[in-house]
Parts: structure tokens; sequence; C-alpha cells
């Protein structure tokens, strides 16, 4: 019988990964919905910033789920629908995928353990600061 073993993210996980995301949300001037979901898409932590729009919430949690589904960055849907046209009728119709920057898969050791999603920047800044989060994993 093979047993899987699987990591995950534990809870100091997820809060340094939202404080080392507000920190560059702030360095760059915006306010962020930061959304962190564990290894089946399901939200494990989460902070919105004072002043961040309310639909930032929806759609951060949303890029940390896309991200986390199908193990690629958020902003790499858009390459691979736009020249596939059944591709692109067909899956921004799914609920909840998220086909601009700012949810990126949260790797560690070769596993995908989570995802993390920003929203309330540009898209290149929601990216920017997921992935100033994310450095804290190769240290």
């Amino acid at each position: 019988m093979n047993v899987l073993n699987k990591l995950g993210i534990s809870d100091e996980l997820a809060d340094m990964l939202i404080s080392e995301a507000v920190k560059k949300a702030k360095e760059l001037g915006v306010k962020v919905s930061i959304a962190i979901v564990d290894e089946g898409g399901e939200l494990k932590a989460f902070k919105r910033m004072d002043g961040a729009p309310i639909l930032t919430i929806e759609i951060a949690i949303d890029k940390a789920w896309t991200a986390v589904s199908f193990g690629i960055p958020t902003h790499e849907w858009y390459n691979m629908l736009k020249d596939n046209p059944p591709l692109a009728m067909g899956f921004p119709k799914i609920p909840r995928l998220i086909i601009f920057g700012g949810g990126f898969p949260i790797v560690y050791k070769g596993q995908v353990i989570g995802g993390i999603g920003i929203s309330g920047g540009s898209a290149e800044q929601d990216m920017e600061i997921a992935k100033n989060a994310l450095k804290k994993l190769e240290s």
C-alpha cells in the first residue's frame, strides 16, 4: 500500500506570508487584500488592509484558488487562452478562475502546498507583492 506524504501550510507560514505582503504593499503605497489557501484551495488566512476596496476580498481569494488549482500563476492563463478559441470561450466561464496577475502557487520542496492571492494594486503591483512574500520560502 502506498501512502501519500503531503506538506501543508502552517498558521505560522500563512501569517509570515501575509506580513511580508503587507510590508511590500505599504512600500508600494497600495492597499490590498491578501489571501492564503491550502493545497485544497480552502482559505487558510486572509487580511484586508485598511482602505482596500471591498471587491478585492473576493478577487484575492479567487486568485489564490486559481493558482493552487492548476499549480501555475494566474497571469500565465491569458497567454494559454488567447490563441486557443475553445479554451478562451470555455475557461473564463469557470467560476472563480482569474486570468490576470496576482495569484501564485505556494511551492515548498517541489510540492504545491497552497496559493497566495493579492488584489488591490495593478496586476504588476499585485504580482510584485506576492513574489516578495514568496521569497521568504527560499530563505
